[in-house]
């Protein structure tokens, strides 16, 4: 039988992505729309023709609570705003429903840990909760991945570089709780999540992890608060280190690069595809490979990995809340070390 659904959250990432990748699952049912205000609400469930509910103005059949009381609702998308995000998550929990809500999993570690203290009564009664990073399901992670197991050997490097700029105006940025951003980092935090997930995964393929932060961060454009670039470097259990570099606000560069080398080959991926290069029959001499891959945002293949854990009883791996929580805290740590001038810290 088809998983009933609710989004919770009418903005473009419920509209662009939540909606048509359930529409287009036949094992999911889109049954309603939840937004704080009635006219984002409205305009969603018309264009999708799912009943719309807010709380304001205050509408007593028409509000989040009324919706969640739903029997014919079995889970709910959440893609709310970050710091809204842990209060609904717990009213869901009580409302006998399964949780995928957006990364990051809250505004902090201490939020998150509270989250996932609170879940522990809701998981023994059998609900699922995932917390929704969708780099983990993109195909040049997920083969960057593969392709690190199998070359194997110990990190001898890595770097991580995305650069963008962010323009007042920028439909992303054109909302009050992303201009005016009540959580540590602004972009830095909610876009950095993605990237170190991405670095994570890689380094788990070759069984390292990190253990200490040092970073320098600034602000360059005055309307991304707090900062909107970060340099920094990490240190890995196995002593051995590498660089990423974050920025928003920074103009004539744009890329998106993880690139981890080991003793046995390197790898580095792009949206666009996942570069491979490794010894090819003596160590003088290599060879390299390119696997390229059409754009996806993964969104598609995270909610059927939802849908078969509420199905097998069991989370799925990828999204659930303590690898979540070590992202936010690799990027918690990192704007941490930047606001002290580059101290040390330990993750």
């Amino acid at each position: 039988m088809a998983i009933r659904v609710a989004i919770l959250g009418a903005g473009l990432f419920g509209k662009d992505q939540y909606l048509p990748a359930a529409k287009a699952n036949s094992n999911y049912t889109v049954k309603a729309v939840y937004s704080r205000s009635q006219r984002s609400a409205t305009k969603f469930g018309e264009d999708a023709s799912v009943d719309a509910y807010y709380d304001s103005p205050e509408t007593p059949d028409k509000s989040l609570s009324k919706l969640l009381e739903r029997s014919d609702i079995d889970a709910v998308f959440i893609a709310l705003p970050i710091t809204a995000q842990p209060d609904i998550i717990r009213a869901a929990w009580k409302a006998g429903k399964h949780v995928l809500s957006e990364k990051p999993i809250a505004k902090d570690s201490t939020v998150a840990k509270q989250l996932i203290a609170d879940y522990e009564l809701y998981k023994a009664k059998g609900l699922i909760w995932g917390v929704a990073e969708n780099f983990r399901f993109i195909d040049p992670i997920t083969y960057g991945t593969e392709q690190l197991k199998r070359l194997g050997g110990e990190v001898t490097g890595f770097h991580v570089s995305v650069h963008d700029m962010v323009k007042d105006g920028n439909p992303f940025y054109a909302t009050e709780w992303r201009k005016n951003p009540d959580y540590q980092g602004g972009f830095i935090l909610d876009g950095g999540v993605h990237f170190v997930a991405g670095l994570r995964e890689f380094l788990s393929a070759l069984n390292d992890s990190v253990e200490k932060v040092v970073s320098f961060s600034t602000q360059m454009q005055p309307h991304l608060l707090p900062v909107d670039t970060v340099n920094g470097a990490y240190l890995l259990k196995s002593g051995r280190s590498g660089t990423i570099s974050l920025s928003f606000g920074i103009e004539f560069k744009s890329d998106f690069l993880i690139e981890v080398t080991s003793t046995n080959g390197l790898v580095a991926m792009t949206p666009a595809g996942v570069k491979i290069v490794e010894r090819n029959g003596s160590d003088s001499d290599h060879k390299e490979a390119l696997k390229e891959f059409p754009f996806s945002t993964g969104v598609g293949l995270e909610i059927e990995a939802f849908r078969k854990a509420i199905e097998n009883k069991s989370p799925d791996a990828r999204q659930s809340a303590d690898e979540a929580l070590l992202d936010l805290v690799l990027v918690e740590k990192l704007l941490g070390s930047g606001e002290q001038g580059g101290a040390v810290l330990t993750i």
